[in-house]
């Protein structure tokens, strides 16, 4: 009998505590841990100034507090859903560890375990409506959504504001910038204005970091950040306009992780993707990774070339920029034929075949002018012709009609095995997993920008939490060069994930006649590059862009940074270091024990007589060993260990 004894005593509990919260209006609290306990939440309701009944969160890391009580509501078009709450019921459930394997990731296999409670709120007095907070507890964070059920008066739900809060601790410094490719600054949050971008980072202490973000933002606006009015150190959701759908409207998860370094956040990012549904396409053997080279002359000849350079370097993609069915901005250039004012003939199903023979895919640029008109027109025509994928450009991002929009033009590439890379302002919030053909996306400061090495170790530890990144790698361009070195690009692109990784953006390959006269290939400041035939090429022709397992190994945001990434057996490692000098000593523990690897090691060396001065070093290492190097300023270290036999 002790069963039912200790069953009615839990229901008993509940229902008091339930009582407490709902009919007194006090402050008593809801705790959801995670699976393991690293991370808890509370819900509670509290009053807050004049406010009775306002629901609450708090989340705690480890036992230290990372967001103390903060708000949580909705203003709807017929009212606000912010206060004077009971609580109706409570629902818990559990998903016990499981795992899945991404199409394209920076793992193999990706865990996923989570506890969840349903709050049902209600508004106390005749009429009174219904909101459902939905908390998640995962060992790597915790998030929290937003459900309005369909209710009498509530067919139909329009969301004028989100009253989501993120009240921290204390005026934390926090890396911030205002647009998806914008610069950015390291503040403290008192100085943060309206619009900040997430995900957000935050360093509460030297052995805490937290982030803020967002994730499964589909048919709904997106979220910035702001300060909350009259709470310090304390910061709220913003959306991009208003959320309008039918009831029950369901919000994006607001996402908060924590960890003790911001190494240990960029291993848990697969936080974002766990936050969204399971695969929803039954075949995906025709999404394929690769590495990519930019058709810059738009012609027929160029194109040859590239797909030739392709086969000879490993890579798998060539890309038909802006340009090649007429100018970008015209509002009548038509995305179903061939137009360029290149002065050249191009002739794009003959490349498109001749590619496919030696199999290259073809990625076409479609600005989103010609998308948004087209879009059901061009998807069968390009399935026809043979193209694998598109580049989507400068897309409408923000309010809920363009979101909804983009990602419904993601679900109708898959339906024509069509993969996609989005460019511009749009930033992932874990999409992919549901439709891997969203193979990478920008919303970053890519390299076509020549950012300072500080700004690209700001974005591997905050933009790069969220998802894939198209960095366009400039490999030979010469004011890139100014700011950092070949082997930092080199680094880069093990650092930077990106399913696609494009590696030559505004280079081409050397013409069979030769360079045309006075032209070298060397370093150039403008105009087009030609890639130099030298050594360190074979480091991108063996280099995986997905990988099955990934390690931080070290981690400072803007100032260095030490990444290793498995592929089979073989491991890869990118160095990329700032604006001071760096003395690198670093343990090369990752390696399999009891295995001899030999080690291909490229640094910058300014006496090796080739045009990207990269020097190149074999050697055997095993685990235990340590690499040491001194990393001048903004330079970097690329290495590959491959297994060596008896």
């Amino acid at each position: 009998m002790n069963w039912r004894r200790n069953g009615w005593l839990r229901r008993i509990g509940l229902v008091l505590l339930i009582w407490g919260m709902g009919e007194l209006g006090g402050v008593a609290g809801v705790l959801l841990r995670s699976p393991t306990g690293f991370f808890s939440v509370q819900f509670s309701l509290q009053s807050i100034g004049q406010e009775e009944g306002c629901s609450c969160w708090s989340v705690e890391y480890a036992g230290r507090p990372v967001l103390l009580d903060s708000r949580l509501g909705l203003i709807l078009d017929s009212g606000p859903l912010t206060s004077d709450f009971q609580v109706l019921s409570i629902r818990r459930r559990k998903h016990a560890l499981s795992w899945w394997h991404p199409v394209c990731g920076e793992w193999d296999r990706i865990p996923e375990a989570y506890n969840e409670m349903d709050v049902v709120l209600q508004q106390k007095g005749q009429g009174g409506k219904k909101l459902i907070l939905t908390f998640r507890a995962y060992d790597q964070g915790v998030a929290v959504r937003y459900t309005v059920p369909k209710q009498p008066g509530l067919v139909r739900v329009r969301v004028m504001e989100e009253r989501s809060e993120f009240r921290l601790g204390g005026d934390f410094p926090a890396w911030v910038t205002y647009y998806a490719q914008g610069k950015y600054e390291k503040v403290p949050i008192s100085r943060i204005r309206p619009g900040c971008e997430r995900p957000l980072v935050i360093e509460a202490a030297p052995d805490l970091y937290i982030v803020l973000g967002e994730a499964h933002t589909v048919d709904y606006p997106r979220m910035k950040l702001a300060l909350a009015d009259a709470r310090t150190h304390t910061l709220r959701s913003r959306l991009d306009g208003p959320a309008d759908w039918p009831a029950p409207l369901t919000s994006p998860w607001r996402v908060v992780m924590a960890a003790p370094s911001p190494g240990k956040l960029l291993e848990n990012n697969f936080l974002f993707l766990n936050l969204n549904p399971p695969c929803a396409l039954g075949d995906t053997l025709w999404i394929r990774p690769g590495k990519v080279i930019r058709e810059v002359t738009l012609s027929t000849e160029g194109g040859k070339a590239c797909v030739d350079f392709a086969v000879k370097h490993g890579l798998q993609y060539v890309e038909y920029d802006a340009g090649w069915y007429g100018p970008q901005w015209d509002p009548r250039a038509d995305a179903r034929t061939v137009k360029t004012d290149s002065g050249r003939p191009l002739n794009l199903k003959e490349v498109i075949h001749y590619a496919n023979q030696r199999g290259i895919g073809i990625i076409l640029y479609v600005n989103h002018l010609a998308l948004e008109r087209q879009l059901e027109q061009i998807l069968p025509l390009y399935r026809s012709w043979g193209v694998k994928g598109i580049k989507f450009g400068f897309v409408h991002v923000g309010p809920q009609p363009w979101s909804s929009w983009l990602h419904y033009a993601i679900r109708r590439c898959a339906d024509y095995h069509l993969m996609v890379d989005v460019h511009d302002e749009y930033r992932p919030t874990g999409y992919r997993r549901t439709y891997p053909n969203l193979m990478t996306m920008e919303g970053i400061r890519g390299d076509e920008t020549a950012p300072d090495p500080n700004q690209t170790l700001a974005i591997l530890f905050t933009r790069m939490l969220s998802g894939p990144a198209d960095n366009t790698v400039c490999w030979m361009r010469g004011w890139v060069r100014k700011k950092c070195s070949h082997t930092y690009q080199m680094a880069k692109t093990v650092c930077i994930f990106s399913p696609w990784q494009f590696l030559f953006w505004y280079d081409r390959p050397i013409p069979k006649e030769g360079l045309p006269p006075g032209i070298r290939a060397e370093i150039r400041d403008r105009g087009p590059t030609f890639i130099a035939e030298t050594p360190e090429l074979e480091f991108f022709k063996v280099l995986p862009t997905t990988w099955d397992e990934t390690r931080v190994l070290v981690g400072e945001i803007g100032q260095r940074a030490a990444i290793a990434r498995r592929k089979g057996k073989e491991w890869f490692l990118g160095c990329m270091n700032g604006l001071q000098d760096w003395t690198l000593d670093l343990p090369l523990d990752f390696l399999a024990p009891e295995q001899v690897y030999e080690a291909i090691i490229y640094t910058d060396d300014s006496s090796v007589p080739t045009p990207t001065q990269v020097r190149i070093e074999k050697r055997r290492v095993r685990r235990g060993d340590r690499l040491h190097r001194l990393i001048p300023a903004r330079k970097g270290l690329a290495a590959r260990f491959v297994p060596m036999s008896d």
